[in-house]
């Protein structure tokens, strides 16, 4: 397809194409935007013409992406956050008054051990902010420098990104999660236990793990990994009533102890503690509002640490 400079292009359109990708259907992008069915089928006509594909199909009762628009569909969603950070930049920025939207990536633990104390000091010091926050995953995390360009950051562990500007935030250890009936494990978790008992890990994937489970295999240890999940926060409960282990976050794993109905028993290694941070694009780095996002960050990790 070839290149048309950016003055020939409506970037109107832009608003629409998310809401066509995101409902495959013009009649549920119209009242997303707000437009009348006719303008925005004649908005769909012309993206038709741009990008010479139908972009939308129908498939019996629905209508399906063809393969241009499943590509269009992260593009479309990275240009608009773009857009929007262009339009939100100022060369200052009241927390006060704001109401600016940040997006951030982060983990159900991070979310729920940072997040908690975060939406707090947000309430007290920038009600009218807004937060998005989305589950990180193995693909972002491996596409790191393209992701963060569509987002104000992702809060991930040392040991996975390098290279990138980063913001140290908190520090957490590590407590190995066992079944209170589990009569194979005593009053201590052994090394055999670790290298016999089943195991619920995390992703179990070179770029999403749980640091503490992959310095194992530094040990000798090759855990016996019988489930793999994508959240912190199921995994208690997948160990209650069974003879499976795992480890969590010590802070979380406080958290969901008794819930659960789990015991939390000390590491039979010694464990790498973890090093929470705050990831972000080199474009932010004179955004004054993305400076107090950063400032804010590294207080509410510093009351986590002092709380501690």
């Amino acid at each position: 397809m070839t290149e048309r400079p950016l003055r020939n292009l409506d970037l109107n359109l832009l608003p629409t194409l998310d809401a066509l990708l995101r409902e495959r259907n013009v009649t549920r992008a119209s009242e997303q935007l707000g437009l009348s069915q006719p303008a925005v089928s004649a908005a769909l006509a012309r993206l038709r013409r741009h990008f010479g594909d139908e972009l939308l199909h129908r498939t019996g009762n629905q209508y399906e992406l063809t393969p241009l628009a499943q590509q269009l569909r992260g593009a479309t969603e990275a240009a608009l956050s773009g857009v929007q950070r262009v339009f939100d930049a100022s060369p200052a920025f009241d927390p006060a008054s704001s109401d600016r939207t940040f997006r951030l990536m982060m983990s159900d633990y991070a979310t729920a051990v940072l997040g908690e104390q975060l939406v707090r000091r947000l309430a007290d010091i920038a009600p009218g902010v807004r937060l998005q926050l989305n589950q990180t995953e193995p693909t972002f995390v491996d596409n790191a420098a393209e992701t963060l360009r569509s987002v104000d950051g992702m809060v991930l562990p040392h040991g996975f990104l390098k290279d990138i500007p980063v913001v140290d935030l908190y520090e957490d250890t590590w407590v190995c999660v066992v079944s209170p009936d589990n009569e194979r494990v005593g009053d201590e978790l052994t090394m055999d236990d670790v290298a016999t008992l089943p195991w619920v890990m995390l992703w179990n994937l070179p770029t999403a793990f749980a640091p503490a489970a992959r310095q194992l295999n530094l040990l000798g240890v090759e855990p016996l990994v019988e489930i793999t999940v994508d959240s912190f926060l199921t995994v208690p409960f997948l160990i209650a009533g069974t003879r499976r282990i795992a480890v969590l976050q010590t802070r979380l794993a406080h958290r969901l102890a008794a819930t659960a109905g789990v015991r939390l028993l000390p590491c039979p290694w010694d464990a790498i503690p973890l090093k929470e941070a705050f990831w972000w694009h080199p474009s932010h780095r004179r955004d004054p509002a993305h400076q107090w996002l950063r400032k804010l960050l590294q207080e509410v990790g510093e009351d986590l640490m002092s709380a501690t």
